[in-house]
């Protein structure tokens, strides 16, 4: 039997397999997050967020042709991208793992194997390939248009690699495989950096091959000097050597007079013509290893030559043009993502610290013919640091109370050092390693976003009564969880087999076992050291600990070999050898298939598109509208960028705004929207000027009329600052309270205001200002209200949390998914926010999408979570203001589209205090059964998970205090709505549960 051909057929074999089930069950449009950022800046070769992933961008844009010119199609083009990068991540995963397999048994004397061996070789690397194929993390990436199912790809091609140059390692010519390796790092720079956690595996793998002599010394030196590399890598060519061109290129424009760039390009060209004399040189003095070192470093600054995209893009100012790294210190900046903090790694504060002193750090921003100096940031110092800080967030409120009550911290009193590793093992490992590794390979319960509740996002084995050592185990499970598909049960067989593969391979071959467990290491545990994670995380981050788990998955493939030498010594090796693999082959891949198959399914959604498309619908034409976080940002830019959609609107993120080169880019035109209405100069909001303004009381009386409020911000004479420290002086806020005169002309003739409401047009609009700060998005945003005249309209996305209303609440209208600024008095008696139902109405039954939310067979969490700010926000408060005017038909319209697009199922606790305002008026539109099949799927979720809480937290019932309360809140309101309706006896079983958990929960 050939082996080769065998080996190859097969592995490609399991690639088509992956990458079959990856397209079939891959996103037709946009997904949430980061791939409506990346899809429209493939599309058109724009700018990323830092730290950019120039070829990822670079090879989905070649994938984006295959839709043939149909716009609408590009992105699922893109995500059959990351299929087809997945699909090829299996078929090395396979290679790797049949390459250690074979290095376990014994070539017969004529050098081939024997039947047995080979079914045992290529069973494991079938199981193992297979089963990582379907595992819930790498599956999620391969469905979607994310940098993470390259970066796996480039990862497994590395470490296959190193496994083939050690094959190959005594013929000439081998180190060309080293070479390889080091230019397939040098691209990966480009996608992610997560595959340089590979070489400390990859220098042991060398030091085991290479040296005469094993010692335990020198396999720690190997290790030693893996780690040394890695970080050469990290910080001597990713960014040092940035750094250095741009101090190259600082002196050549401040002290020579030269133009910008010219001391950068300068730079890369003599670090060229050093690394072609330092080659030429190692040949003429045949010297192979500074010969191998060259060529290699050579190759990966090659392969890392990728960022050039994204400065020469830069200098084409594309509408998506993050951090404008268009200049040699900006772009070392956005190299080093100084967008984001960093996390202390080694010494820190505690979260209760002080600051007790800062002092300044300071880059050089591109002024008109030179480089200026200017503050970057404060280096704070504490009164209250600790060696490996863990619990050392004080970035919001929220964290400092989750530190206390995870760890049982009274207010007042200082975290200790064992608080600290306490919260280091059991959540940053624990939770945020450990539960992401379960679900992977012992099962899931549900996708909800995890916080420390029992009840989202554990993991689970799905063995009848174990489940976590909750207390009541599953006797309770309501029927939501048991129909939920991403309830996953493994019986923990994947997660067994792991361990078994991984025993018998330490007993086997201990040191490939050791470079295996290197890998798992650092790509896992070495990365949750790294991140540090702050608690309360936005998103599950289980994606970051994908090699881990492919580290793990060889392991699986390896159980093979362990399970049929047990078998063996009862039965026929080739019969046992069959039997193992079959039974992993059931125990792993076929069972992950069949469990995540439901729960990895978007086929049938297109919900990140269709709201994005329904945000855009809800601005009057030429508008500018505010959004806040990804969700709200990213898929729109995609509908714009890539489908054409209402390219007229003006998109401008709130948690961008703040920036400098952001707010620089809002004052131009972009596709066919104009540029915002700021007449800022932008010497007067440049990098180092005008980052923060502080608010200091100057007791004025009354409302300050908004143009000289701006005035005294924008001033640059001394007596409209403070002095600082260091005799520093500054703009500051001098009173909360701001007022804009109105010019009802011009706010009719723009038709800003429905003419029922014309009558309410205000002469003064008076507000008081909601922060003690303003940054340059506060003050763009007063800019603009200053100089639009009313003569575009002003939106605010419904998920843009309310403090970035600037205390504009009062003058904020709803439209659909978005609220409309307007000049009018709120009318007498009026609660909450008001809705324009001329146009909410028109859109949402004329314009709105709803990504087949009702009719898909699964909803990612990010889709269902929305699912609440529709039916009480967007449905339920139209649905709600159009009775009060007397349209009840169209309000029963509303409610009834509300039933026909939301899911009918029940996802999270909270939705059903969402559906309040649409089951009142459906009873009262006469809609009853459609109500009453509302309340009752409500009832039944409440109920069940009411009693699920009492069986799994009878010792803990604060776990889902949250849950709870929500509970009680939605039984009051179903009350006071049954009360009103013929309803009896559904009223008397609200009445009796209510009476019943308010008894069990002491609340009166």
């Amino acid at each position: 039997m050939n082996y080769t051909k065998i080996n190859n057929l097969l592995g490609w074999i399991c690639a088509l397999i992956a990458t079959v089930a990856y397209v079939m069950t891959a996103e037709r449009s946009t997904s949430w997050w980061d791939c409506g950022e990346f899809i429209a800046s493939a599309f058109k070769l724009q700018i990323v967020h830092q730290p950019g992933a120039p070829l990822f961008l670079m090879i989905q844009n070649i994938f984006s042709n295959l839709a043939g010119g149909d716009v609408t199609r590009i992105a699922f083009w893109m995500n059959v991208g990351s299929a087809v990068c997945s699909g090829l991540t299996i078929l090395f995963l396979f290679w790797t793992i049949t390459a250690l397999a074979k290095k376990i048994v014994v070539k017969g004397v004529d050098g081939s194997y024997t039947s047995t061996d080979l079914i045992k070789i290529f069973g494991s690397g079938a199981v193992g390939a297979l089963a990582y194929a379907f595992t819930d993390t790498f599956w999620f990436s391969a469905v979607e248009s994310e940098v993470y199912a390259m970066s796996s790809l480039c990862t497994a091609v590395v470490f296959w690699g190193i496994l083939k140059w050690e094959n190959h390692a005594d013929e000439a010519g081998a180190d060309r495989w080293l070479i390889f390796i080091a230019y397939v790092m040098g691209l990966s720079i480009g996608v992610h950096l997560l595959n340089l956690l590979v070489i400390p595996a990859i220098a042991l793998v060398i030091y085991f091959k290479r040296s005469k002599t094993v010692t335990s010394s020198g396999a720690i030196k190997a290790f030693l000097t893996g780690v040394v590399v890695l970080a050469l890598i990290l910080w001597g060519i990713i960014q040092y050597t940035v750094k250095a061109a741009a101090y190259f290129d600082l002196f050549f424009v401040n002290t020579l007079g030269m133009g910008f760039g010219t001391g950068f390009n300068l730079f890369m060209i003599l670090a060229v013509a050093l690394f072609v004399y330092g080659i030429w040189y190692s040949i003429k003095k045949v010297k192979p290893m500074l010969n191998l070192i060259l060529i290699s470093t050579a190759f990966i600054v090659f392969g890392y030559s990728s960022f050039a995209m994204i400065m020469v893009r830069a200098k084409a100012n594309p509408t998506l043009n993050n951090s404008d790294p268009d200049n040699a210190f900006s772009f070392v900046s956005y190299l080093g993502r100084e967008q984001y903090a960093s996390e202390p790694l080694l010494n820190g504060p505690t979260f209760d610290a002080q600051v007790v002193d800062a002092e300044p750090t300071y880059t050089y921003r591109k002024d008109k013919d030179k480089y200026t100096k200017v503050e970057n940031g404060m280096d704070y110092k504490y009164d209250k640091t600790m060696f490996f800080p863990r619990v050392y967030s004080s970035r919001d409120q929220g964290h400092i109370e989750y530190y206390r009550d995870y760890l049982k911290i009274p207010d007042g009193q200082s975290p200790t050092f064992a608080d600290n590793l306490k919260f280091f093992f059991s959540y940053q490992i624990g939770h945020m390693y450990g539960r992401y590794f379960l679900w992977n390979f012992a099962g899931r319960q549900n996708d909800q976003q995890g916080q420390g509740s029992f009840t989202e996002g554990n993991w689970q084995a799905g063995i009848k009564p174990i489940d976590q050592m909750h207390n009541g185990g599953q006797n309770a499970i309501p029927d939501s969880l048991k129909t939920d598909p991403s309830n996953n049960k493994y019986y923990f067989l994947p997660l067994i087999i792991g361990l078994i593969g991984a025993f018998w391979h330490f007993g086997k071959r201990q040191r490939d076992a050791g470079i295996v467990g290197l890998l798992f290491f650092f790509t896992g545990l070495a990365i949750v050291l790294y991140l540090n994670q702050s608690p309360l995380q936005p998103r599950e981050r289980d994606y970051a600990y994908a090699g881990s788990f492919y580290a793990f998955a060889i392991w699986i493939g390896l159980g093979v070999f362990a399970i049929a030498d047990y078998l063996s010594k009862k039965m026929d090796g080739k019969i046992a050898a069959g039997a193992a693999t079959v039974a992993c082959l059931l125990g792993a891949p076929v069972l992950l298939g069949f469990q995540n198959w439901d729960d990895h399914d978007r086929s049938e959604k297109t919900t990140a598109r269709d709201l994005a498309k329904n945000y855009l619908a809800s601005c009057a034409p030429n508008a500018i509208l505010f959004t806040y976080g990804d969700n709200d940002t990213y898929p729109l830019w995609y509908v714009q960028e890539v489908e054409n959609y209402r390219p007229d609107v003006r998109v401008v993120n709130l948690s961008l705004l703040s920036s400098d080169w952001y707010m620089r880019q809002m004052k131009q035109k972009v596709n066919q929207a104009d540029g915002l209405p700021i007449n800022i100069d932008d010497e007067k909001f440049k990098k180092g000027v005008r980052e923060v303004l502080y608010y200091q009381d100057m007791k004025v009386p009354g409302h300050v009329d908004l143009d000289l409020i701006m005035q005294i911000l924008l001033s640059d004479d001394q007596k409209n600052k403070l002095e600082l420290r260091g005799g520093k002086f500054e703009n500051f806020l001098p009173t909360k309270n701001f007022s804009l005169p109105v010019n009802k002309e011009s706010v009719l003739k723009n038709n800003v205001v429905p003419k029922a409401w014309q009558e309410s047009i205000v002469d003064t609009m008076s507000w008081t200002y909601n922060r003690n700060y303003i940054s340059r998005a506060e003050l763009s945003i007063l800019n603009v209200l200053l100089n639009n005249d009313w003569k575009r309209p002003i939106y605010f996305a419904a998920t843009v949390p309310n403090d970035n209303y600037l205390g504009l609440d009062k003058y904020l209208v709803q439209e659909g998914f978005a609220l409309r600024l307007m000049p009018i008095s709120t009318p007498a008696g009026a609660e909450g926010t008001l809705v324009d139902t001329q146009s909410a109405y028109k859109d949402i039954t004329t314009k709105y999408q709803w990504g087949n939310m009702a009719h898909a067979s699964y909803l990612d969490p990010e889709s269902y979570r929305m699912i609440t700010m529709i039916t009480n926000t967007v449905m339920g408060g139209t649905a709600t203001q159009l009775m009060m005017e007397g349209r009840k038909d169209e309000a029963r319209k509303v409610a009834v589209e509300t039933y026909e697009n939301m899911p009918k199922r029940v996802y999270l606790m909270r939705d059903i205090l969402g559906y309040i305002p649409i089951i009142n008026v459906l009873y009262e539109t006469g809609e009853t059964k459609r109500a009453n099949e509302i309340v009752n799927r409500n009832l039944k979720f409440m109920t069940q998970n009411m009693r699920w809480y009492q069986d799994i937290a009878q010792t803990k019932p604060e776990l889902e205090y949250s849950n709870i309360g929500t509970a009680l809140r939605a039984l009051g309101a179903y009350k006071s709505i049954l009360a009103t309706t013929s309803e009896k006896q559904l009223l008397q079983q609200v009445t009796d549960l209510e009476k019943l958990y308010k008894q069990q929960y002491g609340v009166e």
